[in-house]
């Protein structure tokens, strides 16, 4: 039974079925827009087409939806008082449509209506409006939902635990994934997906992630969902990002079955974790794949393309290059800003510029950061502050990665004013609030310039608590000038900030040799021992015609070892004659002077080097990469042998670039 009454403007009668609805508080029951509401628009709108035919009420479901497929949501809710029984298709079309196209404005609207006309008990429908709030950062409302929704499948359940990890709260999705377990709720292969991304989005140490990550890893396991694509290739991607790259690789390994998003998945756990030759290793392998369905997409190249911009394997990457442009992938931006600063990070800041400059799709903001940044490495600051200002004029908003990428391009290039200006602009002209990175940058500028004193007091005001790279940036220039006093102070931090970063202790360890404090030096070198910490190997890659070399200080298995070595010392005979004189300060022994420069000769830089020289064609550029940062005697013996030998020599540390021709270096010996 219903109750029947004529609207006015209704061709026919309409009847409202009576289907029993809950007694909901006020809260569920959003008030922007009611059916009186509805019913006067329609009344509008049939005012304004009153010559146009008039469609009987068995098709207004089809008007509905064909509405919603071309993107009419307003017209299309104008129609639906005239359905007497909209379907569920109906339904599921018009809160697709106001997802799509953001106008949660309508969201409560149609919530509304399908509470009166009985679909709050639709399992279905429940799922997409939680998806829809979800999509409108709305997450009461989506809790709402769940609650008032009868019969919670383990889709409307996966829907609320979607919601609280898209929004990054990792606790809560974890909280609600032990309560479906509590209510022996059974796990679908999403559920294990979005709760390994609830323990990613949470704020917990990575010791604690890793716990939590391999407790759902057994879970996924017992319950036989190890088979599962989806489930693994997610596996691998949550071991990638907390650093375990064994894990993820046993994972890979250990898979059944895979697909594009499972090799996309280990090769950028590779790339994002420093391992490039694997990852450009896996990609070849992939390549190789007999399967059609397994064919690299725009991730895969994004991945394989920052491998190649670590390794800063030029022709490598030129070939991954035509591989897109084949592939047709270069309509996809994030693959052309991965070429803008693969090409940044080779030193061709030419075929960067000329790859920005020929986007035929718009330019997003990661776009202009991959500009601004490559300027900056190489000590471009002038140019990328201009580029930071024509973004800024085109009406694109900087973020925070923007002002880190332009405030490091003023560190490089001892650009302090321009840099207290950039910082000072943050909030005053772009409502964004300075974070622990932009006063490292600050820290880092003044601290370069030799200012300590003012990178101390930017510490002292800042208005959060300093993390380790603001301290980390003050160490860093405490070395640069051999200032002991702050050095202690910033490490008395650091070691409790971070106490397993050797890095910090090595540095520590630096100043004191340099002041030769050989008690102080042994005193942390005993540290080192105690914490089972080990410091980071040198190592350089170099590529020689199209292929990669890697080499490590004092590498005595290389096989191109003993010719280096012997070109090495003839070219530091002739650069001694010429005026170089060898620097031993990092060699944190109490040796004699000739042993010292043995241990500085081995240098990985020095020998890649070598072989570069020894290997490639006379007047081709030669690109090192290396792991570290540059050393002293490096860098000045590498400008004698760029004017000796009268080649050119690009350096990337783990800073900047460094240009060496005709005996000279682009950063003027400020890195």
């Amino acid at each position: 039974m219903g109750t029947s009454y004529t609207h006015p403007c209704l061709p026919v009668p309409r009847v409202f079925p009576k289907p029993p609805i809950p007694q909901l508080p006020s809260a569920f029951l959003p008030p922007y827009l009611s059916l009186r509401s509805l019913f006067c628009l329609h009344c509008s709108f049939q005012a304004s087409n009153e010559h146009s035919p008039t469609p009987t009420t068995n098709n207004y479901n089809h008007l509905i939806q064909s509405l919603c497929k071309q993107g009419n949501l307003s017209q299309a809710l104008k129609l639906l008082p005239h359905e007497p029984n909209p379907t569920q298709r109906t339904y599921e079309s018009l809160i697709i449509t106001c997802t799509r196209q953001n106008s949660n404005f309508y969201a409560p609207a149609i919530d509304r209506c399908l509470l009166v006309d009985g679909f709050y008990h639709d399992p279905f429908l429940s799922t997409k409006l939680i998806d829809m709030y979800s999509h409108f950062s709305s997450l009461d409302d989506a809790r709402n939902v769940f609650d008032r929704t009868p019969d919670k499948t383990i889709f409307v359940w996966n829907a609320l635990l979607k919601s609280r990890v898209m929004a990054e709260e990792g606790e809560e999705a974890l909280f609600l994934f032990r309560e479906m377990g509590r209510n022996a709720v059974n796990f679908d292969s999403f559920s294990y997906s979005y709760a390994l991304k609830a323990c990613l989005a949470s704020s917990l140490q990575v010791s604690l992630v890793l716990c939590r990550v391999r407790q759902i890893h057994c879970h996924v396991i017992r319950h036989g969902f190890d088979s599962r694509v989806h489930v693994l290739t997610t596996l691998v991607d949550s071991y990638a990002k907390i650093g375990k790259v064994t894990y993820a690789q046993k994972v890979f390994d250990g898979m059944p079955h895979r697909n594009v998003v499972s090799w996309s998945a280990i090769i950028a756990c590779y790339a994002k974790n420093g391992r490039y030759f694997d990852a450009l290793a896996i990609f070849g392998e992939m390549m190789m794949m007999k399967n059609s369905e397994i064919v690299p997409n725009s991730v895969t190249m994004v991945s394989v393309l920052q491998a190649c911009a670590g390794l800063a394997a030029l022709s490598q990457g030129k070939l991954v290059h035509g591989y897109v442009l084949r592939r047709g992938l270069d309509s996809v931006v994030s693959v052309v800003n991965a070429l803008i600063a693969f090409y940044m990070k080779c030193g061709s800041l030419d075929f960067g510029r000329r790859v920005f400059d020929t986007m035929t799709i718009p330019r997003n903001v990661v776009s202009w950061n991959s500009m601004i940044s490559g300027y900056g490495v190489h000590g471009f600051g002038k140019e990328a502050i201009l580029v930071f200002e024509e973004m800024i004029s085109v009406g694109i908003s900087p973020s925070h990665v923007t002002f880190v990428s332009v405030l490091g391009a003023c560190s490089h290039g001892g650009l302090v004013e321009e840099g207290m200006r950039l910082f000072e602009s943050i909030e005053k002209e772009h409502n964004l609030k300075p974070q622990s990175e932009h006063y490292a940058c600050m820290v880092d500028l003044f601290g370069r310039a030799g200012r300590l004193d003012e990178a101390v007091k930017i510490i002292e005001e800042m208005e959060i608590e300093p993390g380790p790279t603001v301290w980390g940036s003050l160490l860093g220039a405490c070395r640069i000038h051999g200032n002991i006093e702050f050095a202690e102070k910033a490490c008395s931090h650091l070691f409790e900030l971070e106490p397993w970063n050797a890095g910090n202790y090595i540095l520590l360890t630096d100043i004191y040799a340099e002041a030769k404090l050989w008690e102080e030096v042994n005193r942390v070198k005993k540290l080192l021992e105690e914490r089972g910490l080990q410091k980071l190997q040198g190592c350089s890659w170099i590529e020689v015609k199209k292929k990669l070399y890697s080499f490590v200080s004092v590498d005595e298995l290389n096989p191109q070892i003993e010719q280096a070595h012997a070109l090495l010392t003839q070219l530091v005979k002739e650069a001694k004659e010429m005026g170089y004189i060898p620097n031993t300060k990092v060699v944190l022994y109490n040796l004699e002077q000739e042993e010292k420069e043995k241990i500085v000769l081995g240098h990985s830089e020095k020998l890649a080097l070598a072989f570069g020289l020894i290997s490639s064609d006379k007047g081709e550029v030669i690109r090192i990469t290396k792991n570290l940062r540059l050393c002293e005697d490096c860098h000045s013996l590498t400008k004698f042998i760029s004017e000796y030998t009268n080649r050119e020599i690009l350096v990337r540390d783990v800073n900047r670039f460094h240009h060496f021709k005709n005996g000279l270096c682009s950063c003027m010996d400020y890195w």
